[in-house]
């Protein structure tokens, strides 16, 4: 992680970092520490876009600058986008209380005027506002940000560093915003007992006395930033032959990842860290340190693959020749080949802290994850690799979820499909999403409404408050408003749902193989719903209970590993099933109130388990149907002799009820579009 983070800032073409971990592994805290040993940067004195002097055309809305225009040093900017942040705080808007007061259109600068030739920190990346995504998604490819609104026609540069963290348990990444970092890492807690006590002991050193533990590495941070001030004067001449270029296209097309970016990242890649270690040209060792940080998030087909690399791969395409590179003449204090004799020794580029561990600012050494799936593990210093750790014994594979003892089958979902458009009808009010009409706080303006909270309607304001200014005493200069003329923007935009199936999963229902087509059907939706940004949980019952086998979630990896998992068999207890439902959906409605659920039921209909399964299966019915839950009922019946049970329990319910002959993936989602469009 620490390495990834150097060469993008050694290279800030690479295109930032993405940093994906388990939560506690100090993510957010070596990110903030980042900007503390970078160089300082020379701006114009005065400018609030932080124009570089050198530029001969600066992209700032207060230039232009004179050619003798005043300059100073400052240290790079590390700037932290919050999740929640709001459009006009990112980009900048109108200054309103000089707008207000003195009559003035004046932009005020956002987030990304600040991070210009600095750092843009997301922490929880996977977390942020789809809007705010596709603002970044646009200032990265451009390298510029227009503000074009509330009367502000700006544009300024927006140079940056992307660096997001985030735990994947949490949900994905859209892929678009995902190609945009440019390396990515996998962080794990050390397995090492020794390397955790060492983590324990540094924090409570710091704990008892900040000040002493952070002058104790002074002299450490001081070496690293003379080697990356000294890497970022080199990379300018680090020669990539074309050798090297065609090597690098190999490997892109033997991992036969998507269009062109990953052959620019790792070529930029690659000579940052042949200049991290005093080269002016590309090594094989720079290579596969670059695509191992470059290639795992590029792999990806679709969200149910995890990320990662086949490194058996990479050196079978790398080869063991070298891809031509100019001889350097050997340094007169070491002999040739010592990097991988020396873990830890100087390497020509300014001196290094031992090999130790005892620099926590050192990239390529610092307490070894060894433990960590090799996969997960940043490329290591070729000039310092560590010992090898012991592998510790693997942790015993968990059982089946929801298995008992009358577990008969598990039964794994066939290959997802691409579902159709549905929405639920009439304009909601939930979180800003891609499926169904809502009023949000993005979209097209649709009107104004008095109010504090929201985007401000400039001209909404001005036209409320400009009949009353002659009994307000103006005879001349600016308005003059009161509170009562604050109008807010209504917005109409798009949200997501929650679709929650209940699925018998009784003996039932494996005998007649179902559960492969409802899983399949479950998994199509669910990557429908991380395209659209929905929720999607399942609860299933068999034996004597109901299960929330998935929980209501974005995660499109943990969905698919808990659904391969999911059991059939036994009783089937249905009135267990209905009301966890309903104790999901109401927990939902606690957390989000504005979320609109529908329920969809997966049954025959019959009720086996427990006393008076029947009566008590209708009498939760009509109480999820006094409580108007939107439910549709797939009647999984089928055969000569039917008892037509799911279309009795669908009238309890007060819900839509489904025929299904066979319960198949392509019926069951058809069956879904229709109840909810």
């Amino acid at each position: 992680m620490a390495l990834a983070l150097v060469l993008t800032t050694i290279s800030p073409d690479v295109g930032g970092v993405l940093v994906r971990g388990e939560k506690g592994t100090a993510k957010s805290t070596i990110v903030r520490a980042l900007a503390s040993v970078l160089p300082p940067i020379e701006v114009v004195a005065g400018d609030r876009f932080s124009s570089d002097p050198r530029d001969p055309a600066p992209l700032s809305p207060d230039g232009p600058f004179a050619a003798d225009a005043a300059t100073e040093s400052r240290p790079v900017r590390l700037v932290e986008l919050p999740v929640g942040a709001t459009e006009d705080r990112v980009l900048g808007s109108l200054h309103l209380e000089r707008a207000l007061s003195e009559g003035r259109a004046e932009y005020e600068p956002g987030l990304l005027a600040r991070a210009h030739r600095g750092i843009l920190y997301v922490d929880e990346v996977n977390l942020l506002h789809d809007h705010l995504v596709d603002l970044l998604l646009d200032a990265a490819a451009m390298g510029r940000s227009t503000v074009e609104r509330d009367g502000v026609s700006v544009e300024h540069a927006a140079h940056f560093v992307l660096v997001g963290t985030m735990n994947p348990e949490e949900g994905e990444l859209r892929p678009q915003l995902l190609d945009r970092f440019g390396l990515t890492v996998e962080v794990a807690a050390p397995r090492d007992p020794a390397a955790r006590v060492e983590v324990v002991r540094r924090r409570m050193a710091f704990d008892r006395d900040p000040d002493a533990f952070a002058a104790s590495y002074a002299d450490a941070e001081r070496t690293l930033t003379d080697r990356i001030q000294a890497a970022q004067a080199l990379v300018g001449d680090v020669v990539l032959s074309d050798a090297a270029l065609l090597k690098i296209a190999e490997v892109c097309a033997a991992f036969d990842v998507d269009g062109m970016r990953a052959d620019l990242v790792i070529a930029r890649t690659a000579a940052a860290h042949a200049a991290w270690h005093g080269r002016t040209a590309v090594t094989r060792e720079d290579i596969r340190a670059a695509a191992r940080l470059a290639l795992p998030h590029r792999r990806r087909r679709n969200p149910f693959d995890a990320p990662g690399l086949d490194e058996e791969l990479l050196d079978q395409v790398l080869g063991d020749p070298e891809p031509d590179p100019e001889p350097e003449p050997p340094t007169p204090d070491r002999e040739p080949g010592a990097d991988a004799e020396d873990a830890g020794a100087a390497d020509g580029s300014g001196p290094e802290p031992s090999a130790s561990g005892s620099d926590p600012t050192e990239p390529a050494d610092g307490p070894a994850d060894g433990a960590a799936d090799p996969q997960a593990a940043p490329a290591q210093d070729p000039s310092t690799e560590q010992p090898e750790q012991p592998t510790p014994p693997a942790p015993p594979a968990p059982a089946p979820l929801g298995a008992g003892d009358d577990a008969t089958t598990t039964v794994a979902a066939g290959a997802p499909y691409r579902t159709r458009l549905f929405a639920v009808r009439g304009v909601g009010s939930g979180e800003s999403g891609r499926r169904s009409r809502a009023v949000t706080e993005t979209g097209r303006r649709i009107g104004a409404r008095p109010g504090t909270r929201g985007p401000v309607h400039v001209t909404e304001t001005v036209r409320t408050a400009a009949p009353h200014q002659l009994a307000r005493g103006r005879t001349g200069g600016p308005l003059r408003f009161l509170p009562q003329d604050l109008r807010v923007a209504d917005r109409e935009g798009h949200e997501s749902n929650l679709v929650l199936f209940c699925v018998d999963a009784s003996g039932s229902m494996a005998a007649r193989r179902r559960m492969e087509q409802v899983k399949t059907a479950i998994l199509s939706l669910l990557l429908d719903a991380y395209q659209r940004r929905d929720k999607v949980g399942l609860v299933t019952f068999r034996g004597q209970e109901a299960e929330l086998v998935l929980p209501p979630t974005r995660s499109v990896d943990i969905a698919a590993r808990r659904l391969d998992a999911l059991p059939a068999g036994g009783r089937t207890p249905l009135a267990e099933g209905l009301l966890e439902a309903a104790r999901v959906v109401e927990l939902e409605r606690v957390r989000d109130p504005r979320r609109r659920p529908l329920l969809v039921l997966v049954t025959d209909g019959r009720a086996t388990a427990g006393a008076d399964p029947v009566g008590r299966s209708r009498a939760v019915a009509e109480g999820l149907a006094r409580a108007g839950l939107a439910t549709l009922v797939v009647d999984c019946e089928n055969g000569p002799f039917r008892l037509g049970l799911a279309r009795v329990l669908a009238d309890h319910l007060r819900a839509d009820h489904v025929p299904v002959a066979e319960v198949t993936a392509s019926v069951l989602t058809a069956a879904v579009n229709e109840r909810v469009a």
